[in-house]
């Protein structure tokens, strides 16, 4: 079995990261296609449910893609800020992508992905990462706010599972975030998705959208150090798997902000979901004009200069600079210290 860090560390090598920052492109952008959403997770970043006013067109959502490949993109992540499989041209979003020859990553709540769907998303070769935070249909009804959504996820993921996933060209894979309700069982759902093939993004939670109404969410600093190194033991014990705990994701690090963008459903362009502050707008400016005269973009993407307090002077900060959307949402900077951060500064 492959270890979870090969499978969740860096995507590209510090030298393709560099390379990309030098020149201000990209290797990989996430998308989003529309805010419109079946669900209303309490926690949920962007606050989804409706769509926004003036959602970019299809042929608006294509031209920024070509933008990417032109600045060397290499991935497009499609993200779950509302439900993309409720915007009606999905497949043909995903097949103009895939014929740019580009790996293409579709995040999902999962419940509307019937049989033949999860055959179309097999043959087209999209990666899959289904929103899954509990396998206690109370937890995740009441997460999701809706009844029935945990019986509604299962369908989907077996209808997943029955088209071909996982395997070594389709990957699979849940996202859950740690919250109050469903941290006693995260190290069963942890075992449970590393035995089924299924790889498992459990991240803090960025206390922004809906998640700034639900404080019984939060969990402390202190107890999201435990966790992480329990599961970190466990893939140490069980899988001889290494990987050094801290937030914000377990088995991993973020580094999107020295080689990626976000682009909301109507044209703005954030560092990144959480830190949804605006760079510039596709429809007003190309993409290569706004990440090379951003002043936000261009600070996060010499983060490692510029980040603050304790996270300057950690023993680890060559490789992980903590969750800047986290900073920015409990500070109003986005180059302070990660507030979860428990790590130790050097002596």
């Amino acid at each position: 079995m492959t270890c979870l860090s090969d499978q969740l560390g860096m995507e590209f090598s510090p030298e393709e990261i560099a390379e990309s920052r030098i020149r201000d492109g990209l290797l990989s952008m996430e998308l989003e296609l529309s805010r419109i959403c079946n669900i209303r997770c309490i926690y949920c970043y962007a606050s989804s449910g409706k769509p926004l006013d003036h959602e970019l067109s299809l042929a608006e959502i294509e031209d920024v893609v070509g933008q990417a490949v032109r600045l060397g993109a290499r991935k497009i992540i499609v993200l779950g800020g509302g439900e993309p499989l409720l915007y009606p041209q999905l497949l043909e979003v995903l097949d103009f992508i895939i014929k740019k020859n580009l790996v293409v990553n579709l995040f999902t709540n999962g419940t509307l992905i019937t049989p033949d769907f999860a055959r179309e998303l097999y043959r087209l070769g999209v990666g899959i990462v289904i929103k899954m935070n509990s396998r206690k249909a109370s937890i995740q009804d009441y997460l999701a706010d809706r009844e029935g959504t945990f019986a509604a996820i299962n369908n989907g993921l077996n209808a997943l599972r029955e088209a071909g996933y996982p395997d070594e060209e389709h990957s699979l894979g849940i996202q859950t975030i740690i919250c109050r309700q469903n941290y006693d069982e995260l190290p069963d759902l942890w075992r449970w998705a590393r035995r089924e093939g299924i790889i498992p993004y459990v991240e803090a939670m960025t206390l922004q959208g809906r998640a700034t109404d639900h404080p019984e969410l939060e969990v402390p600093s202190g107890e999201l150090k435990t966790l992480f190194e329990k599961l970190a033991r466990i893939d140490a014990e069980e899988l001889g798997c290494y990987w050094t705990p801290h937030p914000p994701l377990v088995a991993s690090q973020c580094a999107r902000h020295e080689y990626s963008c976000t682009i909301t459903s109507n044209g703005e362009v954030h560092p990144c979901p959480g830190v949804n502050v605006s760079a510039g707008n596709i429809r007003e400016r190309k993409l290569a004009d706004i990440l090379t005269n951003s002043k936000i973009i261009q600070e996060l993407r010499n983060i490692r200069t510029n980040i603050k307090g304790q996270c300057a002077d950690c023993d680890i900060n060559d490789h992980c600079y903590g969750c800047r959307g986290h900073a920015y949402q409990i500070t109003g900077d986005y180059l302070a210290s990660d507030p979860l951060c428990w790590l130790s500064v050097k002596k």
